[in-house]
């Protein structure tokens, strides 16, 4: 019985010096046949009962030099494994800069109406919007547009073919008339959104474009307090400059005013847009007239406000130096990615 004993220890020795695992998953199964708790060589030790007293000494000296060289075995094909993969690995330099991820860039329209909006926002008005899709009363009727106004004329507005009396509107003044008849006053709000109107597409104007309008309603609002906002607003977006209200007309307020700010003239292309005066028309305001307030059922003996609007359009065009208002609807990448670090 000792006799088979040491031959099966020899076998078993023959067989793991002939293993060549030439994987890591090879090289585990390797470790579980031969070093693991089930293993071939755990059984061998369970030989011991079958050799002669004479020889149980040698037999367990054969048996622990057979379990040393296959662990040592195990420990250098794993480190010889291992460092093979990383060698895979060698030629990424985990040091270098990732691939770039292109991103996009806002539209100089939608900066300057989001600096804008943050400029009134600070001082109390809440942004309103609503439908593009406009009825004749809220767009025209409410903001005491006459019936026989130029402005309603097909030459200016979008009519829909199916229902005349739904269009498109020319202005976000339509959302002051819904605010209007829906909320009480105080009413404090800044209306941006895209507007249309019956235009000749050329590089200084175009059938849809972007307004900003804002509205406040209150007991005791003056003129003098719609001249400070729109200073402070001024002052905000174009620096420490000036500004000058003209005498205007507006059918829905009354008196009503055009506002500039000075521009001005630094070089060729300010001498060009200010047409030599160095003042910039921005927008037009006044106060809400009375008749307004009490189309949308606002008691106007009791509370008074003012209006504004300006178009953003042409404000981008003025401080980015646009010379076409066409780029603006185009989507040309090359042209947006321009804005790509603009705030």
């Amino acid at each position: 019985m000792s006799q088979q004993a040491f031959e099966k220890a020899n076998q078993l020795q023959a067989e793991i010096e002939a293993a060549n695992p030439a994987s890591i998953e090879e090289l585990e199964q390797f470790r579980i046949k031969y070093l693991g708790s089930k293993g071939m060589l755990r059984g061998l030790f369970g030989e011991i009962k079958t050799v002669d007293n004479d020889r149980k000494r040698e037999f367990g000296q054969l048996i622990n030099a057979i379990k040393e060289s296959s662990e040592t075995k195990f420990r250098s094909l794993l480190d010889g494994l291992e460092a093979k993969a990383d060698t895979g690995k060698g030629d990424l330099d985990l040091s270098a800069p990732g691939e770039p991820f292109p991103i996009g860039s806002r539209h100089p329209v939608s900066i300057l109406m989001n600096r804008i909006v943050e400029i009134f926002e600070r001082i109390g008005f809440v942004v309103a919007e609503d439908r593009e899709i406009e009825d004749d009363w809220h767009n025209f009727t409410a903001m005491n547009t006459p019936a026989d106004h130029p402005a309603r004329d097909m030459q200016d507005t979008f009519y829909l073919m199916n229902d005349p009396a739904m269009l498109l509107r020319t202005h976000t003044s339509s959302v002051q008339s819904r605010v209007m008849t829906s909320q009480k006053p105080p009413i404090r709000i800044i209306a941006p959104g895209r507007v249309y109107r019956n235009e000749t597409i050329s590089a200084r104007s175009h059938c849809q474009f972007h307004q900003v309008e804002g509205l406040y309603v209150d007991e005791n609002v003056s003129f003098a307090d719609m001249k400070q906002t729109l200073y402070y607003f001024a002052r905000e977006l174009y620096g420490d400059t000036k500004i000058r209200l003209r005498p205007s007309y507006f059918p829905f307020t009354e008196p009503s005013a055009e506002m500039d700010v000075y521009w001005g003239l630094k070089d060729e292309i300010d001498h060009k847009i200010t047409k030599g005066t160095g003042w910039l028309e921005v927008l037009g305001c006044g106060m809400v007239d009375p008749e307004v307030l009490e189309n949308c059922g606002i008691d106007s003996k009791k509370y008074t406000g003012f209006a504004f609007g300006m178009g953003i359009d042409r404000q981008a065009m003025l401080k980015y130096r646009i010379s076409d208002i066409r780029y603006l609807f185009e989507n040309d990448v090359r042209f947006l990615k321009q804005f790509s670090s603009a705030i």
